[in-house]
């Protein structure tokens, strides 16, 4: 039931009385007024008159045309709009029945209630959304209300009255409940911001001309006149230790923990009347003072003077740190995160003649800029009745630490408040822009509360489809649908309606979620009878335990009847058959068609009993598929069996043995003699790696072939693996005339005489003496050659032949001093090292003893030590227990002579 304040910039064209009651706006600009209009029901309005309703529409014309930015209302203004700062709520429940019979003088805020003061004298204590909180009214006063205070706990509440009253009442306990009379009006009054804590229980209220403090004592409440003689006290603001007042002369801070008067700050020459123009005070912080004044606005800050000065002053003072004039009159004042937002009342009160008053405005200032203040927003409210208002009549107060503001008025309370994820996905979604506003919903699903992202997408889906965007509406369908059978159900007959199953088709669930199956078959039907291509798809994508399978058969059977060459329907049937596990009748039907569907078939369900006579019909299809296909299962469809069924089908027998033999020679060695002939016709490039993988074949079939055929490569192959090396290499000279391969084969065979005969046939043959002579020199010594060509042959290329048997020469001397070298300079390393092995220390333990002796090695004491002789075996020995060189030469003697002896 809250009011909306929207921000299209398009003017609304306002309904009947009987529907829609009195229309409402709001309009939010900048600096040049920019306008932003807005239409809302208000349903508590109808006895207003159709004057009334004339009257309100011509001054909403009048305020749009007078908008500098926004004099055109079209579509591609409003996309370029500008989203407002704030969002805008009307206060409604049981305070439009109050306001009903009474009018609001003042409001005090708290995060946990509202406080209401009404011109009839009684304080009202409401929730946020308007709400009457039961036995927690006070009928404290006679007269109007003109100010509530209410401590930071929120459990006192005082108000003062032009009856001189002063009412303090607690929400939770009357136990200090007050209430004083006092002979003046009081206009102002303000709890200590810990008055429900402290004991004192202080409190302080302006009269006709002072500034009283009271405080509890031991048997009465004491007052102190803080200030006095310069007019009525008409706002006072308590924050922390200090105390912020206004008078008729200007406005004074005091300093509770000093009790002194610490500031004193003048209301400006000329400035307008301050009984019409009343002064409005905010604490940013227990630091920061906002001053709103008619049309001038002050920020001060309370500093501490510096230790060393000695000057008879209060040790806190307040600098004025930013003063600027505005071009309307301040209503109210109050703190917007970073900003300050200011009620604005636009006009004089001699200008606005009674029942002529403009639309109050909320703006938004940022004091902080280098270049000055500046004024980032401006909200045109159409506050209640706002023609018969003056600027002392409205009020801003604020919820601190929640950037709640409530803007009052005699006959209406509207609640401004920054705009959230849920009022930013409103403002893209007014303007069609969806697709963003999705995005942004998903990025900030937790900062949702009115909106989640599913409902953002349903909306945005609903918006496609009603734009024809079917495609876009479909993909986007997986997304926003989610898990809702109902919804996606709802969704599809929709597309149905509109012909557009074509759309959604690819997108309907499958497996997360199922849907009836009258929905799964109407696809179908429609696919099968207006696109047959999609309905053979879709019955290859789709599950069959999704729908009714006997039932699409049965239309499908009936369609067949009808055209029975149409292929597409085969296939369908076909794919029928394998869901009902008709697996045979579907194997035959594509084998009829030549369809490749058919391997896959065939592989998922062991089908290979079914096709042992018909290989010749698969190799026809997809040769490489049914050889891969036999490969991998020889155990299931034996070799023999294939070649024979392929026996009148050369090519496609070649082509199986030919891939059985790539993968394993030895499963088809007793068809490599059929191969020869079949590599032969069908494979010329791949008979000589087969004669030279494969011995299995009879050589002389093989050679008989070859030569038929005048295969000379291959004979040369088969003559050398014969013995025959002599008619081989005569081959490579005579037929092949290839020189090169002649050494090769030279070389391979590495049999002198084959040389002998090389050099003989090459020796009348200057480009094999050429070739020879550039190749044979790392095999045999050239002069063997050389010595036998004919003086006076002319043989091509000699110099550049004997040049490189020099060279080559020269290389090998080359190197062999190399090799020389290297093992001379190896052997000196190895030698060297071997030296300090053999030099190097070795271990002996205390335990060691001498093998000769049997005697300890090591003593304690060194003047018994011994000179030791140890081996490279760790063998240890005293020196004087080794026998000598002239006794060992003796024992060698002896022992030579004892084995003469012996023989």
């Amino acid at each position: 039931d809250l009011l909306q304040y929207c921000s299209s910039p398009c003017i609304n064209s306002l309904e009947s009385r009987d529907t829609c009651g009195l229309a409402a706006f709001i309009s939010i600009g900048n600096m040049a007024d920019n306008v932003k209009s807005v239409q809302e029901q208000d349903d508590d309005d109808d006895e207003m008159t159709e004057e009334g309703k004339e009257e309100s529409e011509e001054e909403f014309v009048e305020g749009e045309q007078s908008d500098e930015t926004n004099s055109s209302s079209s579509e591609g203004e409003e996309d370029d709009q500008e989203e407002p700062r704030l969002r805008y709520d009307r206060i409604r429940f049981d305070l439009t029945e109050i306001l009903k019979k009474d009018a609001a003088s003042c409001l005090a805020a708290h995060s946990k209630f509202l406080a209401l003061g009404t011109h009839w004298g009684v304080v009202h204590v409401l929730d946020h959304q308007g709400n009457n909180i039961r036995e927690k009214e006070f009928p404290s006063h006679t007269t109007t209300v003109n100010e509530i205070s209410i401590d930071d706990n929120g459990d006192y509440i005082a108000s003062c009255s032009d009856d001189g009253v002063v009412s303090i009442n607690g929400l939770y306990t009357s136990e200090h409940n007050t209430k004083s009379t006092h002979d003046f009006p009081v206009r102002a009054v303000a709890l200590d911001p810990q008055f429900g804590r402290k004991r004192d229980r202080q409190y302080v209220l302006g009269g006709s001309d002072q500034l009283i403090l009271y405080e509890k004592g031991f048997f009465r409440t004491k007052p102190t006149v803080i200030h006095a003689g310069e007019g009525p006290v008409r706002t006072i603001k308590w924050r922390g230790s200090f105390i912020a007042w206004a008078n008729d002369v200007g406005v004074k801070v005091y300093d509770c923990s000093s009790r002194m008067r610490i500031s004193y700050i003048s209301r400006e020459d000329n400035a307008p009347r301050p009984d019409v123009y009343q002064c409005d005070l905010c604490w940013r912080d227990n630091a920061t003072l906002f001053i709103g004044w008619a049309n001038t606005v002050k920020i001060c800050c309370v500093k501490e003077r510096p230790p060393h000065d000695i000057r008879d002053l209060p040790r806190k003072y307040v600098e004025i740190t930013q003063h600027f004039q505005v071009d309307f009159f301040v209503a109210g004042i109050c703190p917007l995160r970073d900003d300050l937002a200011i009620l604005s009342y636009v006009g004089s009160d001699q200008d606005n003649a009674k029942g002529h008053a403009q639309r109050p405005q909320l703006r938004l200032i940022s004091p902080n800029r280098k270049d000055g203040p500046l004024e980032v927003a401006a909200d045109s409210l159409s506050i209640r009745g706002f023609q018969e208002y003056r600027c002392n009549d409205y009020h801003l107060e604020f919820v601190e630490g929640e950037n709640l503001m409530l803007i009052v008025s005699p006959k209406d309370i509207v609640v401004a408040k920054p705009r959230d994820m849920d009022d930013h996905l409103d403002f893209l979604m007014e303007r069609e822009r969806h697709e963003e506003a999705l995005f942004k919903a998903e990025q900030n699903a937790k900062l949702l509360f009115r909106h989640t992202p599913e409902t953002i997408g349903q909306r945005y889906l609903k918006f496609l489809i009603s734009h024809e965007e079917y495609g876009k509406a479909a993909a986007l369908c997986e997304k926003v649908l989610g898990s809702n059978k109902k919804v996606w159900e709802e969704t599809v007959y929709l597309f149905a309606t509109k012909r557009q199953l074509e759309a959604i088709a690819p997108y309907i669930p499958r497996q997360r979620v199922r849907l009836s199956e009258a929905v799964y078959e109407m696809v179908l039907n429609e696919f099968l009878n207006h696109q047959p291509n999609q309905f053979l798809q879709l019955l290859k994508d789709w599950p069959c335990h999704l729908y009714n399978t006997g039932a699409i058969e049965t239309v499908v059977q009936a369609k067949l009847e009808e055209d029975r060459d149409d292929r597409l329907l085969h296939e369908a049937q076909a794919q029928l058959h394998i869901y009902a596990e008709r697996y045979d009748k579907a194997l035959n039907t594509f084998l009829r068609l030549g369809h490749e569907d058919v391997f896959e078939l065939i592989d998922t369900h062991n089908l290979f009993s079914s096709i042992q006579e018909n290989v010749v019909m698969l190799m026809d299809l997809h040769p490489k598929r049914t050889v891969d296909m036999l490969l991998a299962n020889l155990d299931k469809i034996p070799v023999a069996e294939v070649v024979e069924q392929l026996h009148e089908r050369p090519r496609l027998k070649h082509t199986y043995l030919h891939a059985l033999f790539i993968k394993n020679p030895r499963l088809s060695e007793e068809f490599h003699a059929d191969q020869v002939e079949l590599y032969a016709e069908y494979d010329r490039k791949g008979l000589l790696h087969f004669l030279r993988s494969s011995n299995s074949y009879p050589l002389e079939k093989a050679q008989e072939i070859c030569v038929q055929r005048e295969l000379h490569e291959e004979q040369v192959y088969l003559l050398g693996r014969m013995g025959n090396l002599k008619q081989a290499l005569w081959l490579i000279i005579t037929k092949l005339e290839k020189v090169e391969k002649a050494i090769d084969f030279a070389t391979e065979h590495n049999d002198d005489e084959l040389w002998e005969d090389l050099i003989k046939y090459s020796v009348d043959k200057p480009p094999f003496i050429t070739g020879l002579l550039c190749s044979i020199g790392t095999h045999i010594s050239p002069s063997r050659l050389i010595s036998r060509i004919e003086k006076g042959l002319e043989i091509p290329g000699l110099r550049g032949s004997l040049i490189k048997i020099l060279h080559d020469y020269n290389l090998e001397i080359s190197l062999r001093e190399g090799f020389k070298k290297i093992l001379v300079s190896d052997s000196a390393s190895l030698m060297d090292r071997l030296n300090k092995i053999q030099r190097r220390g070795t271990y002996v333990g205390g335990r060691a003893i001498c093998h000769a002796c049997q005697g300890v090695v090591l003593f304690p004491d060194r003047r018994r030590a011994r000179s030791l002789v140890v081996y490279h075996n760790r063998t240890v020995y005293h020196e004087d227990c080794l026998p000598s060189a002239e006794e060992m030469h003796s024992q060698r003697q002896h022992q030579r002579i004892a084995g003469t002896k012996r023989l």
